[in-house]
């Protein structure tokens, strides 16, 4: 059991937490020795800007990325980044855990795709295409009013030059249109990295069964979000809830569209599964309601590996 975690907002969290900026160890919920805890195979970091504050949101990403750069270096003899499905295995390897760099927001690119490749030249390997506001790309599902609303002009060609650069599509944010546009458009598997199940708690934020099975036709993933507002009506995101909406998923859309997107250091507080180093609860849970070893082995990291060497 070695998970690859796909959505953090921890570099964030360090950078803004004047009394929590080490990497290694902090009271947020992702750190170095809770990774080790958690036997750990990689974790997805996201460079998450919020659009509406910043006057220069690349700029923003860009710093954020010097900070997660900073504390690789700090911590090289435990954590290196991986940009592909050989860099993990070599780090494994190595007795290292791999570090993926994401963006979570597709304005951050200004609606430039040399913005874009510029950031794959830094490493970044995955972009959730909006977070909770219109921007270039396309619209979020924040709003009711957005779900019909599609891709742009540009989106579409950001839909085809992550394709042709191996990047990973995250339509987790994305309006429901957007999500359909990127399934018609993408000639490469796509992932919702921390989205749940619709069905089962009806929130915008979630997939609903079509999508699931299209997300599946598509061989991409969806990571299980420990957010409770995305879980069920608990004060608590409980461990109970996470695995009714993994049953529905699989399901829908079978074992192999299931993964892990915690959104650790970006969700709301009281989290039954406490930090990474506590993601056993999870695994515990599965094997309480029958899964097979294999079953958890895919959700916790073989199925993500699978899209990883597909499209990165």
């Amino acid at each position: 059991m070695r998970p690859i975690d796909m959505h953090c907002d921890t570099i964030l969290r360090l950078m803004k937490d004047k009394e929590n900026l080490e990497l290694y160890e902090n009271d947020f919920s992702i750190d170095i020795k809770k990774m080790k805890k958690g036997n750990s195979l990689a974790q997805f970091f996201a460079m998450f800007v919020y659009l509406k504050e910043e006057k220069d949101p690349m700029e923003m990403c860009l710093e954020m990325i010097d900070k997660f750069y900073t504390e690789l270096e700090k911590n090289k003899d435990s954590i290196s980044i991986a940009t592909s499905y050989e860099d993990i295995i070599k780090n494994d390897r190595e007795g290292k855990m791999s570090a993926v760099l994401t963006i979570e927001e597709g304005g951050t690119i200004k609606g430039k795709l040399e913005n874009l490749r510029n950031f794959y030249r830094l490493g970044v390997r995955a972009i959730t295409l909006t977070w909770n506001f219109p921007n270039e790309i396309g619209f979020p599902n924040t709003y009711y009013e957005c779900k019909d609303e599609g891709l742009t002009n540009f989106g579409a060609e950001v839909v085809n030059e992550m394709n042709r650069l191996g990047m990973l599509i995250d339509v987790s944010h994305l309006s429901d249109q957007g999500f359909y546009n990127v399934a018609r458009l993408s000639s490469k598997p796509f992932i919702a990295s921390h989205s749940n199940a619709r069905s089962v708690k009806e929130h915008s934020r979630n997939l609903n069964d079509d999508m699931i099975k299209t997300l599946s036709e598509k061989g991409g993933i969806m990571g299980i979000c420990f957010e409770k507002y995305f879980l069920g009506e608990s004060e608590n995101a409980k461990v109970e809830d996470m695995i009714k909406h993994i049953k529905h998923i699989r399901n829908i859309g079978g074992i192999d569209v299931i993964a892990l997107g915690s959104d650790f250091d970006g969700c709301s507080p009281n989290i039954e599964i406490d930090n990474i180093g506590e993601i056993e609860k999870l695994a515990y849970g599965l094997r309480d309601n029958k899964f097979t070893e294999d079953e958890i082995d895919k959700i916790f990291y073989k199925n993500a590996l699978r899209v990883i060497k597909n499209v990165l």
